[in-house]
C-alpha cells in the first residue's frame, strides 16, 4: 500500500465542496484540497440514467488517515450515498510528500 492518497468526492454546489474542503483541511484529515468545476457528470442513480452539474473535491492525505477522512466525508456530505474514492499517489516531489506527511495529521502535542 502506498503512503499517500488522492481522495475524491463531488457535490451539487461549489459552496458544499468548499465547506467540505475547509472541514477536512482544518481537521487535518487532508493536507490540502482543490475544488474543480463545474463539470458534467453522467451516471446511473437508483435505476435511472441521469446527467448533472457537479463540483469535484480532490484531497491529498496519508493512507493511514483515509478511514477517518472517509468517515468525516460520509457524515458531513449533503448526499445520502456520495462517491468517496481514493487512488494512490505513486510518485511526487520529496518536499511535497513531506508536506502531506506532516500536515495531514494531528499537530505535535495534540
Amino acid at each position: 500500500m502506498t503512503d499517500f492518497l488522492q481522495v475524491s468526492t463531488a457535490t451539487e454546489t461549489r459552496e458544499q465542496a468548499v465547506e467540505l474542503a475547509r472541514s477536512v483541511v482544518v481537521g487535518r484529515l487532508a493536507a490540502g484540497a482543490q475544488v474543480v468545476g463545474p463539470l458534467v457528470s453522467v451516471f446511473w442513480h437508483e435505476g435511472e440514467f441521469g446527467t448533472g452539474e457537479e463540483w469535484q473535491l480532490l484531497m491529498k492525505t496519508r493512507a493511514d488517515r483515509y478511514a477517518e477522512l472517509e468517515a468525516h466525508l460520509l457524515a458531513h456530505h449533503p448526499w445520502k450515498n456520495p462517491e468517496v474514492s481514493a487512488v494512490p499517489i505513486v510518485a511526487g516531489s520529496d518536499a511535497y510528500l513531506r508536506w502531506v506527511a506532516t500536515t495531514a495529521g494531528p499537530l505535535v502535542g495534540e
